[in-house]
């Protein structure tokens, strides 16, 4: 079996802009994990985004956007490899092996295509279809071993551990493409709708009121988490007081996560209190951890050319990992490779 080096990938689709979701349940987590044993490769997975129509000069804004968002978090391009997955065609490359190796049957049961598509997937792209199968080649594309997701795309790692051993067994290369492990921890990994906690916050919400911008200014982070919808209970004793409580729960975990304390710890420091303590001291900290952000991606955002060098940059480094290993990967499957590069 082949060992492979701890590396961790992961990305952001580029696409409606970044909310507090992405940075509690993604971004966020990324920086811990640049200071830990791992080497760290972040992707803003712009052909993940086009497998539903985008208007193309707002899909470069937004490109932009999520880069300058990993920057101003603290992603450092000089700890991590920061990228857009488009600069490197082996991801598409890759994706098309493995089309060829995941079953159809695979796809049909990816949870995900169902909600997207809804009565509509007859007209829906074929890339939304088989978008798992290229997720599946931005993670194995590195030899990644670990993915920090979201709850929701747990499935999906699961799919390319499948793709991984399929791909290893047909072509008798055992241990080539390793089994990456999903990365599922933290308080607000699944962060809500601020004015309907069943709902999980979206770029795409009917009101600006339900979601928190990363773009979004001290004046308006405030006003939203005093706006948020609640329930008349005071926060409980026990977190178990928080069952069939959402909109509660989901405050709770945001000021977890933003505090770095468990969701235990916040509980205990404000048992009992009611909506007009919490909710303050929430928008407070929210202000504290989040404007600096905003406003580092709004200077970033007026330095098109320094996210464009950066992203530039990045695309050479990944791409120095990834053409051996597709190379490897062509090789084993059989393909003739005269070409001198």
């Amino acid at each position: 079996m082949t060992n492979h080096t701890p590396r961790v990938f992961s990305g952001i689709k580029p696409s409606g802009g970044l909310t507090l979701g992405n940075y509690l349940g993604a971004i966020k987590r990324f920086v811990d994990m640049q200071a830990q044993d791992f080497e760290t490769i972040y992707c803003v997975v712009d052909l993940h985004a086009i497998t539903v129509w985008q208007d193309p000069k707002e899909l470069t804004d937004a490109t932009r956007e999520v880069a300058a968002g990993f920057l101003a978090s603290g992603i450092d391009p000089s700890q991590s490899i920061l990228f857009n997955q488009s600069q490197v065609p082996a991801h598409a490359e890759l994706a098309w092996l493995f089309n060829c190796v995941a079953r159809v049957g695979w796809m049909n049961r990816m949870t995900q295509f169902k909600d997207k598509a809804g009565k509509n997937a007859e007209q829906s792209s074929l890339g939304l279809y088989a978008y798992p199968s290229l997720m599946a080649a931005d993670i194995l594309l590195y030899h990644a071993t670990h993915v920090p997701v979201g709850e929701d795309q747990k499935q999906h790692v699961e799919l390319t551990r499948d793709i991984a051993a399929k791909f290893n067994h047909d072509f008798k290369a055992e241990g080539f493409f390793p089994q990456p492990e999903p990365i599922i921890e933290g308080p607000a990994t699944r962060v809500m709708n601020l004015r309907d906690g069943t709902k999980k916050m979206s770029k795409s919400g009917e009101s600006d009121m339900e979601r928190i911008n990363m773009t979004d200014d001290a004046d308006k982070i405030a006003k939203k988490f005093k706006k948020a919808k609640t329930d008349p209970e005071p926060l409980p004793e026990t977190l178990d007081g928080l069952k069939d409580r959402p909109e509660a729960k989901n405050l709770v975990d945001i000021y977890a996560g933003l505090s770095g304390l468990t969701n235990e710890q916040v509980i205990t420091e404000y048992a009992g209190a009611g909506w007009g303590k919490f909710k303050p001291a929430l928008a407070d900290l929210a202000v504290e951890k989040l404007a600096p952000i905003s406003e580092e991606m709004s200077r970033l955002m007026n330095d098109k050319a320094e996210i464009d060098r950066i992203l530039g940059e990045g695309a050479d480094k990944a791409e120095a990992i990834a053409q051996p290993i597709l190379d490897q990967a062509y090789d084993i499957t059989g393909f003739l490779r005269s070409r001198t590069r």
